[in-house]
């Protein structure tokens, strides 16, 4: 099988993560890179000493997302058709293949706040405690909530034993 020197790379996980490592290379000779972080089915894994994901990539996945759509509808449309289109269309981008990382919390954290940030623009406010009201009003769950109840259905549908 010939491999694709392009699109393969090396990188390591683990207690010797940041330890130069030796040159790997394919059986005609041409050698596959080492990287930081590596992209797996649209999950960006990093290398740490623990299996570790980033969110980096979905946070600017979601700003443009929603930044389209509220480049679009802007001030025309409610708040309510805004927030569905939020839900709808920008929070299953932002989610994409998350439920498979373990998050820390800062990490779950950070992916509220930018949900929170775009509602606090949405509704021209900078109070959280309005923020929360609106949210619960309109029914909007945080990114946090959903990707518990997401990470729990995917591991009882693929009965997976959690490593971490």
């Amino acid at each position: 099988m010939v491999i694709n020197i392009k699109k393969s790379c090396c990188m390591r996980i683990g207690s010797k993560h940041d330890k130069v490592c030796a040159q790997v290379c394919t059986l005609d000779g041409q050698p596959i890179c080492w990287t930081h972080e590596i992209r797996y089915l649209g999950v960006f894994i990093f290398r740490s000493t623990k299996f570790k994901c980033s969110i980096d990539h979905a946070k600017r996945a979601f700003y443009r997302a929603a930044n389209g759509i509220f480049g679009k509808v802007g001030r025309i449309a409610s708040e309510e058709v805004v927030l569905q289109l939020i839900k709808l269309k920008c929070i299953p981008v932002f989610l994409y293949g998350l439920e498979v990382c373990n998050l820390a919390k800062r990490d779950l954290q950070s992916l509220d706040f930018a949900v929170n940030r775009f509602v606090m623009k949405l509704f021209q406010t900078s109070n959280i405690e309005i923020v929360q009201e609106c949210q619960n009003f309109f029914d909007f769950v945080l990114p946090s909530v959903l990707l518990s109840t997401r990470m729990q259905k995917f591991v009882l549908t693929n009965n997976i034993d959690l490593l971490w």
